[in-house]
């Protein structure tokens, strides 16, 4: 199945394709966006420089964007370039990909459970949003919230919408990620622990409504920034704005910051291994104390 209205791409199209087999001449593929057309890279496309083994620049089973040079419509040719695709090329198509994956998905989802043609369901959802949103899948993130602005105008089969809805809010809906990032704060001037306390303080003023940012203590002089948001790219910017605010307040005081991780989004097993090492400081805290409390005695 094609994932596009027309049936072949354009000359100067990038393109995902996946490495079907390697001859003398280059390598033959399948457009993977394109009902598996074939293709060819032709060994003078592969590289800028010299080749001195094709194996090593593509290999069978692999996926490699590349550009269209020729299409011939009658004979099915397509003719391509791995050497004329720019790293922004690259990226672009791998981005376009997934999300034509992401919309390939629903559709076909919703054919098989509803016995439905994928190519009707094509014709009639992912190809008109495709023409009016650039894409169906942002009309289908769009939708998420709003679905009577994207599909009010639509004529959509009852049962097909009603799939078509409970697809996207399962797999389209942003879902939260924890966002963690590790510092030590130090100050060892007079107004040292209020310093931490204020830089720390600073920190936390960041935050913004969707993404809250908090500071926990694990250690002297080790502290975390936590963040649990749908907004992972916000999220990890505004953490790394978190610890630079943290950085100018402590260093005021004469203090210092040292990041011992810098944000990132953590799994669930690296949440638990956090959990587990403040309790056990917690328990190791309090035994101080009550040893202390017994010599008093």
């Amino acid at each position: 199945m094609r994932f596009y209205e027309k049936a072949l791409p354009d000359t100067d199209e990038v393109v995902m394709c996946q490495v079907r087999q390697i001859a003398e001449m280059g390598a033959y593929v399948k457009l993977l966006e394109y009902d598996d057309a074939e293709g060819m890279i032709l060994l003078s496309e592969l590289s800028r420089r010299r080749i001195r083994s094709i194996q090593k620049l593509v290999r069978v089973g692999r996926n490699e964007v590349v550009v269209v040079l020729r299409v011939d419509k009658e004979k099915g040719y397509i003719d391509l370039s791995k050497r004329r695709v720019s790293p922004d090329d690259v990226m672009k198509c791998e981005e376009r990909y997934n999300k034509s994956k992401a919309v390939h998905t629903i559709m076909s989802h919703i054919a098989g459970k509803l016995n439905k043609p994928i190519e009707s369901l094509y014709e009639s959802i992912a190809w008109p949003l495709d023409q009016k949103y650039g894409h169906a899948y942002d009309a289908f993130k769009i939708a998420v919230a709003e679905p009577n602005l994207v599909f009010d105008d639509m004529t959509i089969d009852p049962d097909v919408f009603k799939e078509l809805q409970a697809n996207i809010a399962r797999r389209l809906t942003p879902q939260p990620v924890r966002i963690r990032a590790d510092i030590e704060v130090t100050c060892f001037s007079s107004e040292g622990i209020d310093a931490i306390k204020a830089a720390l303080i600073k920190g936390e003023q960041t935050e913004k409504e969707n993404i809250p940012i908090k500071v926990k203590l694990v250690a002297p002089p080790l502290y975390v920034l936590l963040s649990t948001t749908t907004d992972k790219q916000g999220g990890i910017e505004l953490m790394e704005k978190a610890v630079e605010e943290i950085a100018t307040e402590i260093r005021k005081a004469g203090g210092e910051l040292n990041v011992k991780m810098k944000p990132k989004t953590v799994s669930e097993s690296e949440d638990q291994e956090l959990e587990q090492l403040m309790e056990r400081v917690e328990r190791e805290n309090a035994e101080v104390e009550g040893d202390e409390d017994s010599e008093d005695e």
